[in-house]
């Protein structure tokens, strides 16, 4: 899908349409933002740019009404939690405007023979692409963008084909902000036409958030022009059930992780390993709390479950669920699809020989397991190809340390859902991709970290 258009899911609605960059205007696009890169970042300081990301997220929290509006439009999103996604972009922003400077302060070196000083120092590196996912239109951006602006990098940005109108609505705040024609430029830009910015050398780096194969496609192109990559691609979180002294809060926990963003989140907790004791309990009080949720109006404040972002979407999912009950999957709860709205789903009975046991599911489906002790919920959780987050719940801290450890994943959260901020790391491991965003790693994966020495 190469054009860009807002094509609303809850009403089928074809809203808007945006025609794709032309060659001569990217080729313009590109040449901004190199040139605004050796004029810029050389003659602002960090303080200088975290001004300007203060006066983003500024921005933002004046226009979070209508910048909600658009993506309850573009995907999907429930309100409520189109909101709260406008709110964490520009806590974001505030969070690299706040503490990136201290971040990119000189590091000093203790020399060995004692002769001279060393410090690093960290600066940009260029500028960057960014390929973005429609699942969290504000929010994939500001992870992004707002460390590398800090820095002094400057971008050019790559929105999903059906966030156009996101995506300009970004760029326009960048600019409003004070920020410079060409440190932040939106481009409608193709496969093909990003492919070939990938290529270019006056681009140094890209970073994509979206699914293995695009992710396998950008790695396979940045490797050849030797261009850094960063890729935080798909999961299939395992949410591990050990012990608990109140299983109606750890079924809440349940569910928020799994309907979160309408089960279109990459980390989302979408494999429930449940330890042989509870699991009856647990799998008949959460396929209750999951039934009694049905796909309703995005635009309603009550709103949980919205529709998938597309109706093919709900169409690839409701394959996917069917293929796993002809492989021998029991589908506990269902419902009839209708159009991009899909219902909540449970599977049980998923055999390692169904296709099931290891495809990622986006969207409300979970699939629950039975284990009979924590080696072999451990070995379950890790028998996937994807390594993002993880969820463990369990009254015996030592326990959840010890599975923290030995969980091949790039994040785990304790006897919690919903935990993540501004200021801790985001990335997987495996097929999930690698590098960091967010946090004090997230401001070092596009940077030159220049080591200067002093002869004594």
């Amino acid at each position: 899908m190469n054009d860009y258009a807002v094509t609303n899911p809850a009403t089928g609605e074809r809203v808007a349409e945006y025609p794709l960059i032309t060659t001569d205007a990217l080729e313009a696009a590109i040449a901004s933002a190199a040139g605004t890169y050796r004029e810029w970042s050389a003659s602002t300081s960090v303080d200088d740019r975290a001004e300007l990301l203060h006066r983003v997220a500024q921005l933002y929290a004046a226009r979070r009404e209508a910048l909600a509006a658009i993506i309850v439009r573009e995907m999907g999103k429930p309100i409520e939690q189109a909101l709260g996604e406008v709110d964490f972009s520009a806590a974001i922003y505030e969070y690299y405007a706040d503490n990136g400077p201290g971040f990119l302060a000189d590091e000093p070196i203790t020399l060995l023979d004692g002769d001279g000083s060393a410090f690093v120092r960290t600066g940009p590196i260029g500028v960057l692409l960014g390929i973005m996912p429609w699942n969290f239109p504000y929010y994939q951006v500001a992870r992004f963008a707002g460390p590398n602006l800090l820095l002094g990098n400057t971008i050019l940005l790559k929105h999903a084909p059906q966030c156009p109108e996101s995506a300009a609505a970004i760029e326009s705040i960048f600019h409003e902000a004070g920020f410079p024609s060409g440190a932040y430029v939106n481009i409608y830009a193709s496969n093909e036409q990003a492919a070939e910015v990938i290529g270019d050398r006056r681009v140094q780096g890209v970073s994509l958030t979206g699914s293995e194969r695009a992710g396998a496609a950008v790695a396979e192109i940045a490797g050849r022009n030797l261009t850094k990559v960063v890729l935080e691609l798909g999961g299939s979180d395992p949410f591990i059930l050990l012990s608990t002294n109140d299983l109606a809060a750890t079924v809440d926990a349940a569910v928020a992780g799994r309907l979160d963003n309408s089960g279109q989140s990459c980390n989302a907790a979408k494999r429930f390993i449940v330890i042989d004791e509870l699991y009856d309990a647990f799998l008949e009080a959460f396929t209750a709390a999951l039934g009694a949720i049905e796909p309703s109006d995005p635009l309603s404040a009550e709103t949980t479950l919205g529709p998938l972002s597309s109706e093919a979407a709900s169409a690839r999912l409701q394959d996917q669920v069917d293929r796993a009950a002809a492989a021998g999957a029991r589908v506990l709860l269902g419902g009839p699809r209708r159009g991009a709205h899909f219902a909540t789903t449970v599977l049980v009975d998923i055999e390692p020989q169904n296709d099931a046991y290891r495809e990622e599911f986006f969207g409300p489906v979970a699939s629950v397991y039975r284990v009979a002790s924590e080696q072999d919920a451990v070995a379950l959780a890790n028998d996937t190809p994807f390594g993002l987050g993880s969820y463990v719940f369990t009254t015996d801290a030592e326990q959840a340390l010890r599975v923290a450890d030995r969980l091949e994943a790039g994040m785990v959260f304790i006897n919690a859902v919903g935990a993540e901020g501004a200021e801790l790391p985001f990335g997987g491991v495996k097929r999930s991709g690698f590098g960091r965003e967010l946090g004090r790693f997230g401001i070092g994966e596009f940077a030159n970290r220049k080591m200067i020495r002093t002869a004594g």
